[in-house]
């Protein structure tokens, strides 16, 4: 994905029940604001001198002292900056689940390839799924280095917040080949169909309609059926919109009169 932020079914990560031990004592103190919703869209015509001078400052905070570090690495999940790579790897191993969680928002700002090792690591080891989630998504941004397995697995088996941002950063590594594209979007309609948060199989919609382009023609077919299975039986209704945005979006002839039988038939207004 291009930001992470864009995601529709952002709005329901609030509600996601968490289990009881992911909020460290120390989370629970000092955590503020979640790094991920303060991420913003390059801007083009920003003052590209304010943001250099802000680099040159974080870069000198993150050689300090706990206060100074979590602001630095404030400033680098918003600007992208090579020289900050060296000084954010040794944060991902910080005792504090905070700065563990923010180095990994800004290794996810500012891709390098040191950095997939140690963040697969913590997907898949870290106690904390506060971290856990912030490193489902910076994976997305990692889409050529080998993420596209370990994120399939947190989308099969950890906590909602981690699978929701899961599912999102497959959209994103599906997308660089056809291969992978069909990989994702097996285990994204296999999420669909199971999933026990409304929240998780709205952004498996989502995602499997980013990959719709990437796919073989039996593939899309299969989307489409899943699509129509959602928006007629699904529980909740924000996931049946979903599944009729991604179809409309689709602009597909023989899907739009599937569609308005479905609205003749009075199964759809």
């Amino acid at each position: 994905m291009t930001n992470a932020s864009e995601q529709p079914a952002e709005e329901g990560m609030a509600n996601l029940a968490i289990d009881p031990d992911v909020l460290a004592k120390e989370l629970a103190a000092e955590l503020v604001g979640d790094p991920l919703d303060e991420i913003a869209m390059d801007d083009p015509d920003g003052d590209a001198l304010q943001a250099e001078r802000e680099c040159e400052t974080a870069l000198t905070w993150l050689n300090q002292g706990y206060e100074e570090r979590l602001q630095g690495l404030r400033v680098f999940c918003e600007h992208r900056d090579p020289r900050a790579v060296p000084l954010l790897l040794p944060l991902l191993e910080q005792a504090c689940p905070v700065q563990r969680m923010s180095a990994v928002y800004a290794l996810g700002r500012n891709p390098s390839s040191p950095a997939v090792e140690p963040l697969l690591d913590l997907l898949q080891t870290d106690s904390n799924a506060y971290v856990r989630k912030a490193t489902a998504w910076s994976l997305g941004n990692y889409a050529e280095a080998p993420v596209l397995d370990p994120l399939i697995n947190a989308l099969q088996t950890d906590v909602a917040a981690v699978r929701l941002w899961a599912s999102g950063s497959l959209a994103e590594v599906g997308g660089t080949s056809a291969t992978k594209a069909d990989a994702a979007a097996s285990q994204l309609l296999m999420s669909l169909q199971i999933d026990s948060e409304p929240v998780v199989r709205s952004n498996c919609i989502w995602a499997l309609g980013r990959l719709y382009e990437s796919l073989l023609g039996p593939r899309q077919q299969d989307l489409v059926e899943a699509f129509m299975t959602a928006l007629v039986h699904d529980g909740e209704a924000s996931v049946r919109d979903e599944a009729r945005i991604a179809l409309e979006q689709l602009e597909n002839p023989k899907v739009a009169q599937r569609l308005q039988r479905l609205i003749d038939e009075g199964l759809l207004a």
